[in-house]
């Protein structure tokens, strides 16, 4: 069967997008294809989904971004090189194809911060090979993208137990 990449893109303001593209991680390394996951503003390598992560052969993952919460507001330049260096990295790994998935995780926060122009990541997209799937996450996403992609999902919050005064519990935000 000839493999068909696609561009995805889950938004929204819900939990869990993330959470379902590193599910795509998962079905990818499954069916014996390679995986890259690159985290644009999330330099903190204590997240449990990097431990559970570093059990599976073929899934590589790449942070990008400082120790601390960017806020749109306070954007500095820092912010911007670890945010290009991140894109550059997927660049790369569309040059040497070696992966079947890239996972382009928080890009669209990425963008909807300022820290990379959308036209930037529309070019990248354009120089996608044929054979590999991009799935790109955040809230935000821009409007140009969603029109590139093949899917998109848009994950809206109904309820959240951080609402309810409940902090975030390991195993299922950290």
């Amino acid at each position: 069967m000839e493999q068909h990449g696609l561009v995805m893109v889950y938004t929204g303001n819900g939990k869990g997008k993330t959470t379902a593209a590193l599910g795509l991680g998962l079905r990818a390394i499954g069916a014996g294809q390679r995986v890259l996951l690159v985290q644009f503003m999330k330099g903190d390598p204590s997240y449990s989904e990097l431990k559970g992560i570093a059990c599976l052969p073929g899934f590589e993952v790449v942070q990008t971004g400082l120790h601390h919460w960017v806020t749109k507001e306070q954007v500095s330049l820092l912010d911007r090189t670890e945010a290009q260096r991140g894109l550059n990295i997927a660049r790369n790994a569309f040059v040497e194809e070696r992966h079947e998935l890239v996972i382009l995780d928080e890009l669209n926060c990425a963008i909807d911060y300022g820290l990379i122009p959308e036209a930037d990541v529309l070019e990248l997209l354009s120089h996608r090979p044929q054979f590999m799937s991009v799935c790109i996450t955040g809230r935000g996403a821009p409007s140009l993208l969603l029109d590139v992609a093949d899917m998109v999902s848009e994950v809206i919050e109904v309820k959240h137990h951080f609402r309810q005064g409940i902090p975030a519990q390991k195993g299922i935000e950290i």
